[in-house]
């Protein structure tokens, strides 16, 4: 029992990223019909948003101190952060070693930006283009982006702690009445699928609760109606698109400490992203969040010794096989509108 409650928060954990990635990607083949093969670079982005975040937090400067001294006898120098010298050495401190959370301010605007001049400078262009033209294109974008990545940031992986207090373990057995030490999962793992779950909540209320989401459904449902009453949906799908860029460049921000950023991790979860949405259902957002989280689970399962014991390498096809029996059987997705794939 022990084994199987560790596997589903491995799974919840994986499932998290799953899910912000194609929620991001539904959002914007929903609301835009495009197949967006570059999301997953925003992702990437959003990584190196908290990588460089963490590295401006850490400019410092060169001050010599006269009573102490090197190997060689010389005045020692030492290196001040400026943060903690506007802020103060404890305060500074403090704000450096939340780097990432922070880093989340920063991110937001960036990511909102990259969104809109993405989809005004290119996407807009192949709005009634094939989706093989929306495809070369958006992927020739994430090449680009990945190798622009790669040029500036190097091609080495590049450690990104969480906050100190974050660091160790959670004892979750004891709060299920197991011994102590028999499930211990990692803080930042549980706080990052809290966050998901926040994003994800906060992405459906937005949609659900505001004027300005129930244009978007309006117009998901009946573009053309929409714009015969006089409404700008052109704006507002143009909006959602940096809405969703910013959803998957924050899936990247807090994944960094859990896996190192580099310049290619946004291809290595673009076309486990894509399959998600497939098996999620075209263009449903409740569909891709739970095919998210469901794959993420079944991942982990299979990734169990007993299981690779028996059928070795499955937790690396295992989503492609559900994706499979899924498409054979219901080819618009477990959630998807009747009609979607099915012609």
């Amino acid at each position: 029992m022990d084994a199987i409650i560790l596997q589903i928060l491995n799974g919840l954990d994986k499932g998290s990223a799953y899910a912000l990635i194609a929620l991001g990607l539904t959002l914007i083949f929903g609301t835009l019909g495009v197949v967006n093969f570059a999301h997953g670079a925003l992702f990437m982005i959003g990584a190196f948003c908290a990588v460089t975040f963490s590295r401006l937090l850490s400019l410092s400067y060169e001050t010599v101190d006269p009573t102490k001294t090197d190997f060689l006898g010389n005045p020692a120098k030492i290196n001040t952060p400026y943060v903690q010298d506007w802020f103060g050495m404890q305060t500074g401190s403090v704000i450096i070693d939340w780097a990432v959370p922070l880093s989340i301010l920063f991110a937001i605007p960036v990511m909102l930006a990259v969104g809109v001049i993405m989809e005004r400078g290119l996407i807009k262009h192949f709005y009634h283009r094939p989706h093989a033209d929306q495809i070369l294109v958006t992927f020739g974008l994430a090449i680009v982006l990945q190798e622009i990545i790669k040029f500036y940031y190097g091609a080495n992986p590049i450690p990104t702690p969480a906050p100190a207090v974050f660091a160790g373990s959670f004892d979750f057995g004891t709060l299920m009445g197991f011994d102590p030490n028999t499930i211990i999962y990692p803080y930042w793992r549980l706080v990052y699928f809290a966050f998901a779950v926040a994003i994800i909540a906060g992405v459906f209320a937005f949609l659900q609760f505001t004027t300005f989401g129930m244009v978007v459904r309006a117009g998901m449902a009946d573009r053309e109606t929409v714009g015969l009453l006089g409404i700008n949906i052109d704006k507002r799908f143009t909006i959602m698109f940096g809405i969703a860029a910013a959803v998957a460049g924050l899936a990247g921000v807090m994944y960094t400490p859990i896996n190192s950023p580099n310049y290619h991790m946004g291809m290595d979860f673009l076309v486990l992203s894509f399959v998600v949405v497939v098996v999620g259902g075209m263009g449903s957002l409740p569909g891709a969040v739970l095919a998210g989280f469901v794959l993420g689970i079944l991942e982990s399962f299979a990734s169990m010794a007993i299981v690779l014991e028996t059928i070795p390498g499955l937790n690396q096809i295992i989503i492609y096989l559900v994706a499979i029996i899924i498409l054979l059987t219901r080819p618009r997705g477990l959630m998807g509108r009747k009609g979607v794939m099915e012609e």
